[in-house]
């Protein structure tokens, strides 16, 4: 069994996340988690909102509070959205701890040392109306490679070549529409062409990456100039250097921040836990795997930025260098990003309206028909459009009809006839035939999984059930009660393993509905164990609480197969697992965003 690190974007504390933001890292990230502890992994799963930079500000001077008051309150939503959605984090936490400033600039200075954070002057653009930095991310405008109207100031999305903001063609600000004033000013830059060839060595030996991913990666190797780590900004983590660390106006870069929660998030884990070196288990040990879930617009930061300060901070480019006290670091196994997730055919737009909050969905629907609609029909790798008629089809013709009509009516059956898990008489070859092909596809499923090929997963998923209902169909033990009962009561007893394995395959798509379903059949402790959110004191911080996201999952660890059904074991009445939607509900959600 391995050591896996799931590291999982950090969603920005400037405003809820909508579904589009989670069906990119949330639920994938959690299914394969999920998967992964059931088939016997040590799983760390981590976390936390992202809370430095200038949109944060921004938001903050519009309502009249401070940074840290709106990152304190976004912070609380997305934790309690994010633990209603069910996302097993072992940690989710922040970056305005100070266990994570204190990690950030421990790296920092590793990198320095090492001689991979140069001194440059740069022309930084700023905002005429606010005199505030503006983040390269924040400017847009023509791409002077491709043309492509659209390119942001790091980055152009369509041709993959990095750019600096002031090479846009008419560039302005995203924020408010301003045409940025560029200025000379002082700042560190990653030396990522010092740092190119172990980048190339290393993606040059990743195999199995979605295509996508792996090409564009690559492409980012091609022109590879310095990238600036610190900015103008009074908002953030100080730049820890004499003649820096006094300046106000001088902080770490929030991509430079952020990236950095992942062994921040995992170090206050294990101080947490009581044993604090408990995450070089999953940092320093070569066997460990780790895999990174974001969209696609963050795999620059996962497959070139982070990996080339891990370099750096291990001496290991072409300036080399000392280990960092946080000894050999790992770089990714893999990058997963999703593509994006559309709405009615239109990107999602909170200032237009066009939107759904995580918080919205699920205060109207239930969870897991949010989750089986990503994990089904989700951006996995190529983009995907969320509809209303679509999700309400997907939840009545599939969830409700196909795999909740399987559940309700065999447990309805067991219920009324037997009353319990009944003993296996003699099997038939239509027995043996349902029985072995349920059982295939654990591995089948998981194989899925692990590749990362969740719709396939899911789809495969179904197709147990779809095989199930037709064992019932084709059994009619409805027929058998009066006939040939105790032939009925195998058939029974066949249906409900069949109904189980599905379950459990089911688990990590759509956690909160299996642990209904294996308490439908009598089954007790925990089959998909939940999060929990918790407040908790600042580990070195005085005074300061906020709300994290973690739990025990320990109990399902090695549970990836099947679970024979004990005879005996009683079958209560049972209820309907999923909600069928009304008709009404695609145009009164057309209204309601219509009305916003």
């Amino acid at each position: 069994m391995s050591r896996i690190l799931s590291a999982v974007a950090w969603p920005y504390a400037n405003g809820p996340r909508h579904i589009g933001h989670v069906a990119g890292f949330g639920v994938p990230s959690d299914v394969f988690s999920r998967y992964m502890r059931m088939a016997g992994h040590d799983v760390l799963m981590v976390s936390g909102t992202d809370e430095h930079g200038t949109p944060i500000l921004v938001q903050a001077d519009q309502e009249g509070v401070t940074p840290q008051e709106l990152a304190d309150r976004y912070n609380r939503v997305i934790v309690e959205d994010l633990t209603q959605l069910g996302l097993s984090y072992d940690l989710f936490t922040r970056t305005t701890t100070g266990n994570h400033y204190q990690v950030a600039q421990t790296l920092f200075k590793a990198v320095h040392r090492n001689g991979y954070m140069i001194e440059q002057t740069t022309r930084g653009a700023i905002s005429p109306s606010t005199g505030r930095t503006l983040p390269d991310r924040y400017i847009e405008g023509t791409c002077p490679i491709c043309g492509y109207d659209g390119a942001r100031g790091d980055q152009c999305d369509n041709c993959g070549n990095q750019l600096d903001a002031i090479d846009l063609k008419n560039p302005v600000s995203r924020i408010n529409g301003e045409t940025p004033r560029f200025v000379e000013t002082e700042h560190f830059f990653l030396d990522l062409p010092a740092l190119v060839q172990p980048l190339t060595d290393w993606l040059g030996s990743r195999h199995g990456w979605r295509p996508n991913v792996l090409n564009f990666s690559r492409n980012l190797l091609v022109d590879v100039r310095p990238r600036a780590m610190t900015r103008d900004i009074d908002w953030g983590i100080p730049v820890p250097l004499a003649g820096w660390e006094e300046n106000p106006s001088k902080r770490l870069y929030v991509w430079f921040d952020a990236v950095i929660g992942y062994l921040s998030a995992s170090i206050e884990w294990a101080r947490r836990t009581g044993d604090a070196d408990a995450w070089r288990q999953w940092w320093n040990d070569p066997a460990a795997l780790s895999y990174y879930f974001m969209g696609k617009d963050n795999i620059t930061f996962h497959s070139q930025i982070w990996p080339g300060e891990l370099i750096a901070a291990n001496g290991r480019g072409a300036r080399g260098g000392e280990l960092s006290p946080f000894g050999d670091l790992q770089l990714p196994t893999e990058v997963v990003s999703s593509e994006f997730l559309t709405m009615e055919s239109a990107k999602f737009s909170s200032s237009r309206g066009h939107v759904i909050y995580v918080r919205d969905m699920l205060s109207r629907y239930q969870p897991d028909a949010l989750r089986y609609f990503i994990a089904v029909a989700g951006p996995e790798t190529s983009d995907a459009d969320f509809t209303w008629s679509e999700f309400k089809r997907r939840t009545n013709d599939e969830l409700v009809a196909g795999w909740g009509n399987l559940v309700n009516r065999t447990a309805s059956l067991l219920h009324k006839n037997v009353g319990s898990i009944p003993e296996l008489g003699e099997l038939a070859d239509v027995d043996r035939a349902a029985l072995a092909s349920s059982e295939a596809a654990f591995a089948t499923v998981g194989d899925l999984v692990r590749s990362h090929r969740q719709r396939a997963a899911i789809t495969e998923t179904m197709r147990v059930v779809g095989e199930a209902n037709k064992y019932l169909a084709d059994t009619a033990p409805w027929k058998l009660k009066n006939e040939d009962p105790e032939r009925m009561r195998t058939v029974l007893g066949v249906a409900a393993q069949l109904v189980s394995d599905a379950n459990t395959l089911m688990a990590p798509f759509l956690p909160h509905s299996s642990q209904r379903v294996h308490e439908a059949l009598g089954g007790e402790g925990v089959l998909a164990p939940m999060p929990q959110m918790t407040d908790v004191a600042d580990l070195d911080l005085e005074g300061r609480e906020y709300p994290i996201i973690t739990g025990d999952y320990t109990a399902v660890k090695g549970t990836w197969a099947r679970r024979p059904l004990v005879a005996g074991t009683p079958v209560p009445a049972p209820s309907p697992v999923f909600t069928k939607l009304d008709d009404e509900i695609v145009a009164a959600e057309l209204e309601r965003m219509a009305d916003e």
